[in-house]
């Protein structure tokens, strides 16, 4: 039997596409063997491994105009613009729960992407093998220059969009059969070069890690790379792509719910729209 996996591109709230996407697979009864995620698609892939379809939706539109949640409050008293601390502790815990025994549970192979900020390359924390998979989770969604660093089995990480956006060759290199890839952005999309006042501004910030420096000056043009060989593997079929039909309008810090509930909108009627192709692909 073909072994499937599925692999969630980052974006910040840009997930809400991803979350109205993966609800209709839960809803449908589709299930993975491993799951990558990167970010915020980590976040998003850790409801879907716990069976919790809404739960991102949830969050996001309960809290995204709470300032313990997100705001410039939380850079000045915990230097992040989202507060993880009230994420995974109050909001996780008791205010819209995870089910954190179905997530350890689940079969699905998990990992979560960040980056290595000695090295400037990629990590892989796999659920069961990393000393402690949230503290993954949260560096993996850790901004640059809006969060600090995350210590993962003792190595300093951050967002992992920062050395690899979208980790589909890894799970091709892992020997998935079936690969589907969730982008939040559409089709075409680029990312432009790295202004000069941020480039100065990282190598002010990062002094101390110049390897880190030199992934994020990178990061445009090997998302670039990455986009262009997602394109050839879906014309082959090796990899099955959902994403966004039209421009993505919503920011990394969206505030506006209208807008945060049309994507996510977008995400459940370009999955359900897609359904029989989805169907067809992971069953040939």
């Amino acid at each position: 039997m073909a072994t499937k996996a599925i692999v969630l591109e980052g974006g910040s709230l840009r997930c809400m596409f991803t979350a109205g996407a993966v609800d209709v697979m839960m809803e449908k009864g589709i299930a993975y063997d491993g799951l990558y995620g990167v970010s915020a698609g980590a976040l998003t892939g850790a409801n879907y491994v716990s069976g919790q379809p809404g739960r991102t939706a949830q969050v996001n539109l309960q809290f995204v105009n709470d300032k313990r949640y997100l705001g410039l409050r939380n850079l000045l008293l915990h230097k992040s613009l989202f507060n993880f601390d009230f994420l995974f502790g109050e909001i996780s815990d008791s205010l819209v729960p995870m089910d954190r025994e179905a997530f350890d549970k689940s079969p699905c192979r998990y990992v979560a992407v960040s980056t290595n900020c000695l090295t400037g390359g990629p990590l892989f924390h796999e659920k069961g093998r990393c000393g402690d998979i949230y503290a993954a989770i949260r560096a993996s969604a850790s901004l640059p220059l809006m969060a600090p660093m995350v210590l993962v089995d003792g190595v300093p990480c951050l967002d992992g969009g920062v050395s690899l956006s979208i980790p589909y060759q890894r799970a091709l290199e892992e020997g998935f059969d079936k690969v589907v890839v969730v982008t939040t952005r559409e089709h075409g999309y680029r990312k432009g070069p790295v202004s000069r006042p941020v480039a100065r501004l990282y190598a002010r910030m990062y002094r101390a890690y110049p390897q880190l420096v030199n992934a994020l000056l990178r990061a445009p043009r090997r998302y670039g790379q990455e986009l262009d060989e997602l394109d050839r593997l879906e014309a082959q079929g090796k990899v099955f792509v959902l994403r966004p039909p039209a421009p993505v309008t919503v920011s990394r810090a969206e505030r506006d719910t209208e807008k945060l509930r049309a994507l996510y909108q977008q995400g459940v009627d370009t999955c359900r729209a897609q359904l029989p192709r989805l169907l067809a692909y992971l069953e040939g």
